[in-house]
């Protein structure tokens, strides 16, 4: 099957695919924390998916939507003051707030509210929105008689991938989860938190199907890298053996992804490492919203008195001297003599002209999971080799670090200059490694306790599903 993946084409397939998705995502009873659809009589939906999976067409366009769906809206994937990458740095020492959202600056003093509405809607209930599609898909896709078996593997494959990316988040910031895996709503309006250990033996089962069902190229989106393939799921599968502390598995899936030169490789110029199918993008996602590139790049990019964050002076100051980092992604203005510094990772703050797309994962970071895994495992030299060849290209010596924790220890660092502001990777590390508290506390000041490091439960879901229990400290 054909399909245009120009900008004029997938707009044309972002439209198609976002009302399937509106079927087959939102006409539902009840699902955790989204029982708002109550309205909708459960026939529809089983009308509905029954004509979505008639075609390989309508069938692609339910996953395409999907991802048209994550940069639509304000929230978990779209890069602006909704997302995990905003409100992500706000808890953590990455930015600074200047909104005057209630809801945001309680993720800013670590303060927040079960009843918050930003953590119920833009996270929590929009990330399960997409776990209850990507089930819809799997449910759809398992019945169809009429899609055909290649197509049909290519969508389980990403359906599973998004099923488990969005557990990855989910279990990440609020702990255990309950473990969605239908779209009956009688069993998900009852289901327990189930432990994180759990959650993630799901994610992985997810990550291995899928690398074995999802193409070895980016042929299905026309070179394009807007849809995970197999290396989507290796690098992902790498990040969760990180964060299990399986340093030898770590290794060998971020080895495969990057062993892959054919693909992938490290961009050079640090100012083209976030274009559009850069080499050393695996996935991105592509803009749909009009005027705009990347959500990323009109929240952050600061025309006048800042509206939603910058900067901190935490990670302004943490640069080494001649860290082109530094002066390629930070910019600045100055305001009624007041200089305000802000991401730039991104170029473009809206323009019709799309030259960039949000980088969901990317090579620098395998380098840096294989040069921790290989540490952990006492290859120091093999880790100092992975961490200079980011460091270099940042324009830094080689490091000093000689013994485990020292270069364990640069690792870190690496990780907070490479990918701050990059889908919550400061605040996840900082929790996985055990010093939020350490690195939190003097910046947060009285506002920081050590269960803020996980977000609550909304109490509406609470309210809702009797099994649901909360996290400790709300």
């Amino acid at each position: 099957m054909k399909t245009d993946f120009s900008l004029t084409g997938y707009l044309s397939e972002f439209l198609k695919g976002f009302l399937v998705l509106n079927i087959i995502a939102f006409s539902f009873i009840s699902l955790t924390g989204c029982n708002k659809f109550v309205e909708v009589p459960s026939p529809i939906t089983q009308i509905a998916t029954t004509d979505v999976f008639n075609s390989d067409a309508t069938a692609t366009s339910s996953v395409v939507g999907t991802y048209s769906r994550m940069m639509s809206s304000s929230g978990f994937a779209s890069g602006q003051g909704g997302s995990v990458t905003v409100l992500s740095g706000l808890s953590s020492d990455e930015l600074t707030n200047f909104s005057t959202d209630a809801s945001v600056v309680q993720f800013y003093k670590n303060a927040l509210s079960p009843s918050n509405t930003t953590l119920g809607t833009n996270q929590w209930n929009e990330e399960f929105t997409y776990i209850y599609a990507s089930n819809a898909i799997l449910e759809g896709l398992a019945s169809s008689n009429s899609v055909t078996d290649s197509i049909k593997k290519e969508l389980e494959g990403e359906a599973r991938f998004i099923r488990a990316f969005c557990n990855f988040y989910l279990v990440n910031l609020f702990g255990d989860i309950p473990i969605v895996t239908s779209t009956d709503y009688r069993v998900n309006g009852l289901l327990k938190r189930s432990p994180a250990s759990q959650v993630y033996d799901s994610i992985i089962s997810d990550l291995k199907i899928a690398q074995q069902q999802l193409a070895s190229d980016y042929s299905v989106s026309g070179g394009e890298r807007i849809r995970p393939n197999k290396w989507a799921a290796t690098a992902l599968l790498a990040r969760i053996y990180l964060y299990l502390k399986n340093w030898t598995a770590a290794e060998d899936q971020a080895t495969s992804v990057i062993n892959n030169t054919v693909l992938y490789t490290l961009v050079p110029d640090l100012n083209s490492i976030f274009l559009k199918n850069s080499s050393e993008a695996i996935w991105q996602l592509m803009p749909v919203q009009s005027g705009q590139n990347t959500g990323e790049g009109y929240t952050f990019i600061t025309t006048d008195y800042p509206q939603v964050a910058t900067i901190s002076p935490e990670l302004f100051n943490a640069f080494e001297p001649n860290d082109q980092r530094k002066i390629d992604w930070i910019d600045s203005i100055i305001v009624s003599n007041q200089t305000f510094y802000y991401p730039f990772k991104y170029k473009v703050r809206a323009s019709e002209i799309i030259t960039e797309y949000s980088m969901v994962l990317r090579l620098a970071e395998q380098y840096l999971i294989r040069s921790e895994a290989r540490a952990e495992l006492n290859n120091l030299s093999g880790a100092a080799d992975d961490l200079n060849a980011i460091r270099q290209r940042a324009g830094l010596p080689v490091t000093t670090a000689v013994d485990q924790p020292s270069i364990l220890a640069a690792i870190q660092h690496e990780r907070q200059m490479e990918l701050f502001t990059e889908w919550g990777h400061r605040w996840l590390d900082l929790k996985r490694t055990g010093q939020a508290t350490n690195v939190l506390a003097p910046v947060k000041g009285a506002d920081w306790q050590s269960t803020d490091t996980l977000y609550p439960i909304p109490q509406g879901d609470i309210s809702r599903d009797p099994n649901l229990t909360q996290n400790p400290g709300y």
